[in-house]
């Protein structure tokens, strides 16, 4: 995969890099496994990640560390140790997932999973813990190899009420970009730390990152550690276009951090029959759980766009009518694997996970990314079992050989 990368107007320049394959990274988020402390988590990765990497015949594979706020407290007391534990098991740790701060398998999670906001110390403090796991993590990578951690788009917007706490929020993150750039002074690894625009959160669109990146992080030094998480699933469900969304981050010089590579669920309404509408809600009410929150995206009749907070507010059984009324076409925050086009009556936004890695192996790219690319299919355990091919490590395995086969293609 060859994406040339180019300088901006508006981009820092020292920024800038090449993309080359060998800097492509691929791997699996591990907040697809519960466990919150550093035994569990370990107990997971010999479990499954080697697993993986065994049925892909990998030398070594890439591993999107998840680690809760306990397990990072746990593991930044001697971060040397478990270092070994991942190079023993020839596993790669490029990026965290700094999302989640708590369980992330508790039964239900819904809107927990945005606390603390970035207003809070606690979320700071959180994440320059795992910048620092992180730089001593990446100690044997050439000094060139940069390290990304991905974080929630401040919060959800009824925790940041006030312009008191979106003010806060801002701050924070300015002190955690200062903070990012005394680690690279002291270690001479840089990280960068990617806020991660999610539908319905106080950043989830285009339009709101880069007008926040505009009035709160103007500056070249700033960004050059605060960077974009593109969510592949989150752009399809706010109905935006992969490519004209990465255009338009780097025409506003804001880098990727890293592409979190996930699928949504869609449900073209305008292509069903009335019959096959409704058998279309019965498969959409299987994945109206409890535990995570599903946003949907509609595109109405008018061509306008609406977002549902969640998915179970839409197909309730005690509803009345067809939930889809004159609606066109329905993207569901729902990963689901990336190697499914299509089950029944649904599709997946598999076109748009194409879209985008095309986009980014063109000569027209523009974007200035670190070529991080973590899979991130975190819901597994709550798909219906019918979509469980075998076992969870198969399922991962299928995963990762599919997007290798799509980026080398």
């Amino acid at each position: 995969m060859v994406c040339v990368l180019t300088a901006r107007e508006n981009a820092p320049t020292n920024n800038v890099t090449i993309l080359t394959p060998a800097k492509a990274i691929i791997g699996y988020c591990t907040n697809v496994h519960a466990g919150t402390d550093l035994a569990s988590i370990q107990a997971n990765l010999d479990r499954y990640a080697v697993s993986v990497r065994q049925s892909c015949h990998l030398p070594e594979l890439g591993v999107g560390l998840w680690l809760p706020a306990r397990a990072a407290k746990e593991i930044s007391k001697d971060t040397t140790l478990f270092s070994r534990f991942l190079r023993h098991r020839l596993l790669r740790p490029f990026t965290i997932n700094g999302f989640p701060y708590d369980n992330f398998h508790q039964n239900v999670v819904k809107r927990q999973v945005y606390v603390p906001t970035w207003a809070q110390p606690e979320r700071l403090q959180y994440t320059c813990q795992l910048a620092e796991i992180l730089a001593k993590l990446l100690d044997t990578e050439p000094p060139e190899v940069i390290g990304s951690i991905s974080t929630l788009p401040l919060g959800w917007p009824t925790d940041l009420a006030t312009p008191e706490l979106l003010a806060q929020a801002a701050t924070n993150i300015r002190a955690l970009a200062d903070y990012l750039q005394q680690v690279e002074s002291r270690t001479g690894r840089r990280i960068v730390v990617a806020i991660e625009p999610e539908p319905g959160c106080q950043l989830d669109s285009t339009d709101d990152v880069i007008a926040w990146f505009t009035q709160q992080l103007p500056e070249a030094r700033h960004r050059r550690y605060i960077t974009v998480c593109h969510d592949i699933c989150h752009s399809v469900v706010m109905f935006e276009n992969q490519a004209e969304t990465l255009g338009r981050l780097a025409a506003a010089g804001i880098s990727i951090g890293k592409v979190q590579v996930s699928s949504a669920i869609v449900a073209d309404w305008q292509s069903m029959a009335a019959g096959r509408r409704m058998e279309a809600v019965s498969q959409l009410r299987e994945f109206a759980e409890d535990r995570y929150l599903h946003q949907t995206g509609r595109q109405l009749a008018d061509g306008s766009f609406s977002l549902a907070e969640d998915l179970p507010e839409l197909v309730s059984e005690d509803r009345g009518p067809l939930p889809m009324g004159n609606d066109k076409r329905w993207a569901v925050h729902f990963h689901v694997p990336i190697f499914l086009e299509r089950f029944g009556h649904l599709a997946t936004s598999q076109d748009d996970v194409l879209e985008c890695l095309q986009y980014l192996r063109s000569d027209r790219c523009p974007v200035d990314f670190t070529g991080h690319f973590e899979i991130e299919t975190y819901a597994w355990s709550v798909l219906p079992a019918s979509m469980r091919r075998r076992g969870l490590a198969e399922d991962i395995a299928s995963e990762v050989e599919w997007l290798r086969k799509a980026m080398s293609e």
